[in-house]
């Protein structure tokens, strides 16, 4: 039996290794924010799943949608509620929810899926009401919210369930809505609620399984040369019709409708005549499947022109954890609806029917081409007008052949791990005088990753954990004005600052972070924000100049006790995430080796002798595109033990550490001590992709075998195969219960642990403390037959031949 915790222990550090190893650096943040207490956050208890926001800034509230209550918060302070509307299922509408096979506590309620504007003080709003869904307005006035009691259908306008993947867009008095129509959620639609309501052809090669996540409107009739219409884009996924596989394969689609659509006189009565899709692309080379669009923002300029989609994608396979963003100009977008060509479905032997590119005679005006000035000429100022040739041909041909393709060619940013849900998009003025793109993404575990592109280098700012228990983000609200980012889930809303520039404290730090909204003051010596701000300000985006800094004040050196055969802990903490850890000593550039032991955290000196005293230097090295900023973020003077004015080693209980008040005065990274970058920089502390996917094959093999034994093993013991004997000695028969610490030592200390001789840039953390620590000699130790004594969770065995 003893030899199982043995085989766990080694089993679980194949698999820390492994996962270290799987660690790469795509879309990893420079700076990680814990979960923090003071972040305001607004829930109700009995309350859940915050999915959905309105901001009015004009009314100074934030609009929350939850289910069966609505809040207006303050926009400044969501913690503060100003006023509630709650608007639950009534006991007969449950009751026939239930009836027909739903949840009574889950999904028979009434969730609010849609906030809208429609003047002032009113609002649009609708709920899933038991899948029933329902429509009424609702206004605040002196701080009140009321529902009017004008209740109307909500088939089309909002969800029947409460889970379904929708979206709605009001444009004046007009609703757009994609959604289902029905409560089986088999027939899709995208629908405009208006005097005139016009919906989509209820037909395959229209709308296949689709889910929805976006619809937004584009002012393109403003300056428009060619006297075009405004547009509604629509984003959404849905299973290919172009695709001739055995499966079901899923894409992303963009999609389109004209505003002034009025539907066709025979053909396409009330339906759109507008209405065209394009697949939308954001591959990557190691997907097998296209990626699924989660969410898209649409970053507005005051040139409609200049205006760009951003939008997150996720893996179809949940092995992969793989997320991207792509962007999309809407202009080019807008090209391939308007002058692209079309894919046609032809009968083929080998399949009922294939989509091929069109060839033939296009019809005159363009099939799903707005009302422009071409169609006036013609007489054609309705879309009631179109002739039924061309009608036909978008009813039947609604698809176009060439893809969407993302701004820079390819995606902006690439994640591994918890994949990212939701985002939304602020433009900053920087000191340049250029506006950036500055990219919040909700992730599934409760982060918001903030992250801009610097000339095509995408770069990931910082990570802040905004729920302390890792729920998904289900909504995202951006208020520019107020610099405020505000993320609702299940369980409630938070609100956390766009930038938190106090959080730089030196001014390489500053520098470094490369946030668009944080510049280094000069005169005040800290980070400040840049938004108006008279005064002036460091701040270098894309090179990360730190020449203007002035130079920082000297690190003092740390005094430690060295005992020879004794095992030493230098910390070293970095602020960043991408930085890398690098140790000199005597003028030598450290690597991880029987002796040293080099980690995120620190240096692990094993065996300590004579030889190791001297100075030891800890360097922080951050590239920056070709240019390497490298600082001293820590300094150690090792000592021998005179035996004198020291502390007694061979007391229990006693620490190593020598941190009085008698520090350097001088700088002690001396220029005679200071690395070259050749030095630092070698083959051993660069990344190796070859070397780090030989790991994880390694790695893999080896857990693999590990709990292949361990079950092998576990079933010839409970066979009683396997007996446990004292080494030297015959079997022992069972004359009572014996301590497992007569046949196994087991270290109770870390001095006696073996340092691993693997390098991994996240090894255990062995010590959080900012000191040096001394671990005792192994003759110090007793062996411990009740505890075993671990390392971050880990026991180590001493000596396999106790095994």
């Amino acid at each position: 039996m003893s030899l199982l915790p043995i085989l766990s222990l080694f089993s679980g550090l194949m698999l820390h290794l492994s996962f270290s190893a799987l660690n790469t650096h795509q879309g990893v943040p420079r700076k990680t924010v814990p979960y923090q207490n003071d972040y305001k956050v607004f829930r109700e208890d009995g309350i859940f799943n915050y999915s959905t926001m309105l901001m009015r800034e004009d009314l100074g509230v934030l609009l929350l949608g939850a289910r069966e209550a609505i809040y207006a918060v303050d926009s400044n302070d969501i913690s503060v509620k100003k006023a509630a509307v709650y608007w639950r299922v009534t006991e007969e509408k449950q009751r026939e929810c239930t009836y027909k096979g739903k949840q009574a506590e889950v999904e028979c309620r009434n969730y609010i899926r849609t906030l809208h504007k429609v003047n002032e003080t009113t609002m649009y709003v609708c709920g899933t009401n038991a899948f029933s869904p329902t429509c009424d307005y609702m206004t605040f006035v002196n701080g009140q919210l009321r529902l009017e009691g004008r209740q109307e259908k909500g088939q089309g306008k909002c969800p029947f369930d409460p889970f379904q993947r929708y979206s709605s867009l009001m444009v004046g008095n007009d609703l757009y809505s994609a959604t289902s129509i029905n409560f089986l959620g088999s027939e899709p639609v995208v629908l405009r609620s208006s005097d005139l309501a016009l919906r989509t052809e209820f037909k395959s090669s229209w709308l296949n399984e689709p889910n929805f996540v976006y619809m937004d409107v584009v002012s393109e009739s403003v300056d428009s040369p060619t006297g075009d219409d405004d547009k509604v884009y629509l984003f959404f996924s849905e299973n290919a019709m172009e695709y001739d596989f055995y499966s079901k394969v899923a894409v992303s689609r963009v999609a389109r409708v004209c505003k002034g659509d009025m539907g066709g006189q025979r053909t396409l009565q009330r339906k759109w005549t507008s209405f065209m899709k394009a697949r939308l692309d954001c591959s990557l080379p190691e997907l097998s499947l296209p990626p699924i669009v989660q969410d898209v923002f649409l970053l507005k300029d005051d040139d409609w022109r200049r205006s760009v989609f951003y939008a997150v994608f996720t893996s179809q396979s949940s092995l992969s954890q793989l997320s991207t963003v792509c962007a999309y100009s809407v202009t080019e977008i807008g090209d391939i609806f308007s002058e692209g060509k079309f894919k046609t479905p032809v009968a083929v032997e080998t399949s009922h029917i294939k989509w091929v590119m069109y060839t033939g005679e296009m019809p005159v005006p363009r099939p799903g081409a707005c009302i422009n000035n071409v169609a006036r000429k013609m007489g054609m100022n309705r879309s009631l007008d179109l002739p039924d040739k061309t009608l036909q041909f978008i009813r039947d041909r609604p698809l176009m052949d060439e893809a969407a393709r993302p701004l820079t060619g390819g995606p902006l940013l690439v994640k591994r791990g918890a994949v990212l849900t939701r985002i939304v998009v602020d433009s900053v003025l920087a000191l340049d005088g250029r506006r950036h793109a500055v990219m919040f993404i909700g992730t599934e575990n409760g982060y918001v990753q903030k992250a801009v592109n610097y000339d095509g280098e995408m770069f990931v700012i910082e990570e802040i954990q905004v729920y302390e228990n890792p729920v998904p983000i289900n909504t995202l609200s951006l208020s520019a004005s107020k610099g405020q980012v505000y993320a609702g889930s299940e369980i409630g809303a938070v609100q956390v600052p766009v930038c938190t520039c106090g959080r730089y404290h030196t001014c390489v730090d500053c520098i470094l972070a490369r946030d668009p909204y944080c510049g280094w003051d000069l005169a005040a010596e800290r980070c400040v924000a840049v938004r108006g701000l008279s005064g002036s300000a460091l701040q270098s985006l894309k090179e990360g100049d730190l020449s203007q800094c002035p130079d920082p004040d000297p690190i003092a050196a740390v005094d430690v006790v060295l005992v020879p055969g004794n095992n030493i802990q230098l910390p070293c903490q970095v602020h960043s995430n991408l930085a890398q850890v690098l140790w000199q000593f005597s003028n030598q550039t450290l690597h991880s080796s029987d002796k040293y032991y080099i980690y995120s955290e620190g240096l692990l000196i094993g065996n300590a002798s004579e030889s190791d005293a001297g100075w030891y230097t800890c360097y922080s090295a951050e590239t920056i595109s070709t240019r390497t900023f490298t600082q001293t973020m820590a300094v150690y003077r090792l000592e021998l033990n005179s035996g004198s004015g020291g502390p007694d080693s061979s007391t229990p209980g006693h620490g190593l550490i020598n941190t009085t008040d008698s520090f350097h005065g001088q700088n002690t990274a001396a220029p005679d001590l200071m690395p070259t970058l050749d030095d630092l920089l070698t083959p051993e502390n660069q990344s190796d992709p070859g070397r780090v996917t030989r790991l994880e094959v390694a790695v893999a093999l080896l857990s693999l075998i590990c709990f292949s034994l361990i079950g092998f093993i576990f079933w010839n013991w409970s066979q009683g195969h396997l007996t446990c004997v004292k080494r030297g000695q015959p079997p022992v028969q069972a004359e009572g219960p014996r301590q497992s610490g007569e046949y196994m030592h087991i270290p109770s200390r870390p001095s006696e642990i073996k340092l691993p001789q693997v390098r991994s840039e996240r090894p255990f953390r062995a010590n959080n403390n900012h000191s040096a620590v001394d671990f005792k000699r192994p003759e110090e130790h007793r062996l411990a037959p009740a505890n075993v004594s671990t390392l971050n969770g880990l026991g180590y065995i001493n000596d396999e031949s106790e095994i």
